[in-house]
């Protein structure tokens, strides 16, 4: 792997791991931190702007899902933006595991990287 795809995905990893374990931890204020003022988020549901859109979204997802993903790849636009394309398997307590497909792009801010653009698909 090139260096600049190492540097693609540490980035991402480190926004990732974050919004993981809030995810994990049903706290959805903890998860919308992880993402900009501005942040266009599309789920699987109506999609919304800003960290008050995806509180919502992840208040209204139940107590004990979890997130586990892979990177498939990674681009770098500029230097200030990391392209990600992933799959998250999201499973359920009392339910069946829902595998989608995941375009983020995060953004650096100062010395943070946070989540711009969030956009679910399923492909089944």
């Amino acid at each position: 792997m090139d260096t600049m795809t190492d540097d693609n995905e540490a980035i991402l990893r480190d926004v990732l791991v974050r919004w993981k374990s809030a995810v994990d931890a049903h706290e959805p204020q903890r998860v919308a931190a992880e993402f900009t003022d501005d942040a266009l988020f599309q789920g699987l549901h109506p999609y919304g702007t800003g960290r008050q859109a995806v509180a919502a979204y992840y208040a209204a997802q139940p107590v004990g899902m979890k997130a586990a993903y892979q990177i498939l790849e990674t681009r770098r636009p500029s230097d200030d933006l990391v392209l990600g394309y992933l799959t998250v398997d999201f499973s359920f307590t009392d339910g069946p595991t829902i595998t989608v497909y995941l375009g983020v792009l995060v953004r650096r801010l100062g010395a943070r990287w946070q989540i711009a653009h969030y956009q679910v698909s399923r492909l089944s």
